[in-house]
């Protein structure tokens, strides 16, 4: 009887370890595929196939066959510029195609081939090809099938996790940097905000429309430019003094970041007597001692408080000053540092469930 006693405890314990050595693998493997490297910060763009990294000119012929001549059940978004819509080039690549009413809009258009034609990074959506007609124009992305972030924080049958956000968050942090540090000049996005954030097969970050951005030639600080971008998400120092730096992104990533957190709006427009921005609400809570009151209650509460509140402060400290703020690479390893917190967490979390339910 003690030896049977004995064999089953035996087995039990075996189970468990198992079980524990599968949960870190996986979890390891997950790190492995969600989690960006910054090698890609520095990978050359020309270890890339030639096909994937050229964008071409395309004729119109191709464009009207590919989104079955503009067909109204092809549109996926709708910006100032134009309609987007949902298309298949002929070597079978899926695309979505922006078009443009050139005499309105083609500086837009200009601006974002020069920006986009040779750019290449896993978190920048790719340009594949545009066209330049006469009274019209198109430029064809690689279609990104999940949307939108905007869509997953505010539609009301979607929802992502805890990991899945700072996942998205890390990616997208690893875009701007790149962006920032790009050896021809740092290139400026000018309107980060969910819309605009993409999200590829994998859930991973893309960003997306450069009709705003502009180039600062290495060894500049700034440009002058009138305010562009969207309300809620531009710099304020920049609305006072238009001038135009990699500061200012770092502002629209820590309203993004303070969305992922709470699933809020950038401006709380239900008090319409004194409408709060969102990072306001955000320093109230801190204040008050009470921060996990601004996490987005689809979270259940499954997310690690420690890499939350890093999380929230990294997001304040992005919205702050302008000479406070910090550089899109600390971003990037606060970020990762939240993740590895938040991995960490959740292996012990699951190994205490499998022990539980063993008990």
């Amino acid at each position: 009887m003690q030896r049977g006693y004995e064999a089953l405890l035996g087995c039990l314990s075996a189970g468990v370890i198992v079980g524990l050595i599968a949960i870190l693998c996986h979890i390891r493997r997950r790190e492995r595929k969600f989690k960006p490297s910054r090698k890609d910060i520095e990978v050359a763009l020309a270890s890339l196939e030639y096909e994937e990294t050229t964008c071409k000119p395309m004729p119109i012929k191709d464009i009207y066959t590919a989104t079955e001549n503009l067909s109204p059940s092809n549109v996926i978004g709708q910006g100032i510029a134009g309609k987007v819509y949902r298309g298949v080039l002929a070597n079978g690549w899926p695309v979505a195609v922006k078009h443009i009413v050139k005499n309105e809009h083609a500086e837009t258009f200009l601006r974002e081939v020069k920006s986009l034609s040779h750019v290449r990074h896993p978190n920048l959506v790719s340009l594949r090809g545009y066209c330049d007609g006469q009274e019209e124009c198109f430029l064809v992305y690689e279609l990104c099938i999940n949307g939108n972030l905007s869509e997953w924080l505010f539609g009301k049958d979607k929802n992502l996790s805890w990991i899945q956000r700072l996942q998205i968050a890390l990616g997208s942090a690893c875009g701007l940097w790149f962006l920032h540090i790009y050896p021809e000049g740092c290139i400026v996005h000018r309107d980060i905000k969910p819309t605009n954030i993409l999200l590829g097969v994998d859930m991973e970050p893309k960003l997306s429309d450069f009709g705003l951005s502009r180039v600062i030639d290495l060894g500049v600080s700034h440009v002058s430019s009138e305010v562009r971008g969207t309300f809620g998400y531009v710099d304020p120092e920049y609305r006072h003094n238009h001038k135009v730096n990699a500061a200012g992104d770092v502002y629209s990533f820590g309203m993004v970041l303070l969305q992922l957190l709470s699933g809020k709006r950038v401006i709380n427009i239900m008090n319409t007597a004194m409408p709060m921005s969102l990072d306001k609400m955000a320093s109230t809570v801190i204040q008050d001692g009470n921060v996990l009151e601004f996490a987005d209650p689809r979270l259940n509460g499954e997310y690690s408080t420690e890499a939350f509140d890093l999380s929230l402060k990294l997001a304040l400290s992005c919205t702050g000053h302008k000479k406070q703020r910090p550089s899109m690479e600390q971003v990037v390893s606060r970020l990762e540092k939240a993740l590895e917190i938040s991995m960490r967490d959740d292996a012990k979390h699951n190994s205490i469930s499998i022990i539980e339910s063993l008990a």
